[in-house]
């Protein structure tokens, strides 16, 4: 009963095979191969942009963290969720990778910013003078910290407030497929048409070993982009083994795939939750993340069953009252089944 996070499960049958495939003979080193071409073609085609420039790192952090770089100047603020992983879970590294600037995080109900949030976190840093940091670009997280999900529509008002301050858009999607399986949006849609300049692509999330692409809109900062890859030390040498799981994942669809089955097990996992006696959910289900309350003591008998997960906030404990309500985090990812769903809503709803 493994529901920890999505970063837990293993990689789709898919991604292994094509490592397989790609380790056979020999390649060019550094990205300048066919796969990686391959790679740049898929990304073009999905998100109907036939000028971005793609380029694939191993983690989420160096995705976000190049992204920052590229877009913030030093003496920028990085607008962004509180509760975004590029605030509160990247120890830094965005502001190491820009030699400067800082995140502005700001408070959002169910994990999303609103336009009026935003205009007001940017008026407490004046502009026009040289004691204040200045305004420097906004980052949204797709799906959210929440696993909420900002549609087309949203993403585009929020782009809008940050350009009218001459900001760059970035978008955190670690998670993007989820948000995509879950509204039905167009990848182009819900990026670039919307406003977004640098999108970090997850992979790693969603049944891939170590991969995500970084896609820049305008191909004018692809050059920079590589630079500071390679001066950050993310650019890998055996660069085919990154391309062959990121073309494996985008290859026919199998990127929305794989989260389609993630969010169906989160909504069938929520709607059980909800159900139990005294059960609520925390925030909206809206992708492969349920959040949800139920009485301490269904959470000791779950937890003693073997059932993985994380109490959240984590500052909660599993001693107490039985009857007191404790939140936790439940995660689906591609792999997990209508059975492990069902094993844990059985062993929750024993009397």
């Amino acid at each position: 009963m493994e529901f920890a996070s999505d970063n837990t499960s293993g990689a789709a049958p898919e991604v292994l095979a094509a490592l397989v495939a790609v380790n056979e003979g020999y390649a060019p080193s550094y990205g300048i191969d066919d796969h990686m071409a391959r790679v740049t073609a898929l990304v073009r085609e999905a998100f109907e942009a036939p000028a971005a420039s793609v380029h694939l790192v191993a983690t989420g952090t160096a995705a976000n963290a190049l992204s920052a770089a590229l877009l913030c100047p030093q003496w920028g603020a990085i607008y962004c969720h509180a509760e975004a992983h590029i605030e509160a879970d990247e120890c830094g590294a965005p502001e190491f990778f820009i030699g400067g600037g800082r995140t502005a995080p700001i408070a959002g109900d169910h994990g999303k910013i609103t336009p009026g949030g935003l205009r007001a976190r940017m008026a407490l840093t004046p502009q026009g003078g040289v004691h204040h940091i200045q305004h420097g670009m906004l980052s949204l997280t797709n799906l959210t910290e929440a696993g909420t999900l900002y549609r087309p529509g949203e993403v585009a008002s929020l782009a809008a407030v940050a350009r009218g301050e001459g900001m760059k858009v970035h978008m955190d999607g670690s998670r993007l497929s989820n948000a995509l399986a879950a509204s039905g949006a167009a990848p182009a849609d819900m990026t670039w048409r919307a406003g977004v300049d640098v999108l970090s692509l997850g992979a790693t999330k969603n049944g891939c070993l170590g991969v995500e692409a970084v896609v820049i809109f305008d191909p004018a900062k692809a050059w920079e982009f590589e630079l500071r890859r390679k001066r950050a030390g993310h650019l890998f040498s055996k660069h085919r083994f990154l391309a062959a799981q990121m073309a494996a994942y985008l290859e026919d669809g199998l990127w929305l795939r794989l989260a389609t089955q993630a969010n169906r097990m989160a909504a069938r996992l929520a709607e059980g939750l909800a159900d139990l006696p005294g059960g609520s959910l925390v925030h909206p289900c809206q992708g492969n993340i349920v959040f949800a309350s139920f009485a301490r003591g269904l959470h000791r008998r779950a937890t003693e069953a073997g059932a993985h997960y994380y109490l959240w906030p984590f500052d909660q404990t599993l001693d107490g009252p039985d009857d007191a309500p404790l939140s936790a985090r439940f995660v689906c990812s591609w792999s997990t089944t209508g059975a492990d769903v069902d094993r844990l809503l059985d062993l929750l709803n024993q009397r």
